[in-house]
């Protein structure tokens, strides 16, 4: 586990909650790592005691579409509990409905907490995120200081970066490295469209969730090395921030794990870089408080 003198702080950006009792969420039930289970954060909380997590970000769990809206009324609750560990909440969105309805959701989100956004791309058709409702619902979000968490698979990526470069007012984050296909060992289109994607300065990188995509038995940090190294070179460090993607990081060896391999892959780095991976980076892209 991470700890220790040297460890940098960390920030999560990118926990997620299940509470079943609350809410469905049906890509879980085909998961049987998470569908047998809650996860509070209360477990969560357990889990990274003296882990250097200092701070963590709740990221929409997609819940079916009747109960979006109330997830994240659920979560402002927790964060208004004592001794919680949550600084922010990148909530569900909708920018594919019409403005007012849209524009409706925003106001009722606005406020520190709130701190950006999120609709998972790769469960729709393509089209979807190409509209100019979309686009202009996403501008909306930069013209308010929020930002825009981009999930698609890497055959996706040429629709993220024209998405990106349509709303140039919106920090856009791109989740999970661009979900590569590791599993298929070429990475020339991955590293293609990362480059691409790496020169809008209105794009960062996250660090996360790609140890639950490694072949079966090779989720270590050899096998994401290359993916680090080319995110790091395109996107520089000041771009990367780091996310556990719990517990869908369940699916390779949990949290603990993913924490060693993230360490093992920045620990030749200078105390100055690790702290802005770790934790700098995150706090300026999301403005936390």
């Amino acid at each position: 586990m991470i700890n220790g003198q040297n460890t940098p702080k960390l920030i999560d950006t990118h926990l997620h909650l299940v509470y079943p009792e609350k809410f469905n969420y049906s890509w879980i039930k085909d998961v049987p790592a998470l569908a047998q289970s809650d996860f509070t954060i209360e477990n969560y909380q357990s889990l990274i005691k003296d882990s250097g997590v200092a701070k963590a970000i709740f990221m929409e769990t997609a819940t079916d579409d009747e109960y979006w809206q109330d997830e994240t009324r659920f979560v402002l609750e927790l964060m208004n509990k004592p001794d919680n560990i949550l600084a922010g909440i990148v909530a569900s969105c909708r920018p594919e409905l019409d403005e007012k309805q849209f524009d409706r959701w925003l106001e009722r989100t606005q406020g520190d907490q709130v701190i950006g956004y999120r609709r998972i791309l790769h469960i729709f058709p393509d089209e979807m995120s190409q509209t100019d409702l979309f686009k202009k619902n996403i501008k909306k979000i930069g013209s308010v200081g929020k930002t825009f968490d981009l999930c698609v698979l890497e055959k996706q990526l040429p629709i993220a970066i024209n998405l990106a470069k349509s709303c140039a007012n919106t920090k856009f984050i791109l989740n999970h490295c661009g979900i590569p296909e590791i599993s298929s060992g070429n990475m020339k289109f991955w590293k293609l469209h990362i480059t691409e994607l790496a020169k809008l300065p209105n794009v960062f990188c996250k660090i996360s969730g790609v140890i639950a995509y490694c072949p079966t038995g090779n989720a270590n940090a050899e096998a994401l090395r290359p993916y680090l190294e080319h995110c790091i070179d395109s996107f520089g460090w000041e771009r990367l921030v780091w996310g556990s993607d719990w517990p869908v990081c369940n699916l390779a060896k949990g949290i603990s794990h993913w924490l060693d391999v993230f360490q093992e892959l920045i620990h030749q780095e200078s105390n100055e870089t690790q702290t802005n991976i770790a934790f700098n980076n995150a706090a300026s892209i999301y403005n936390l408080k």
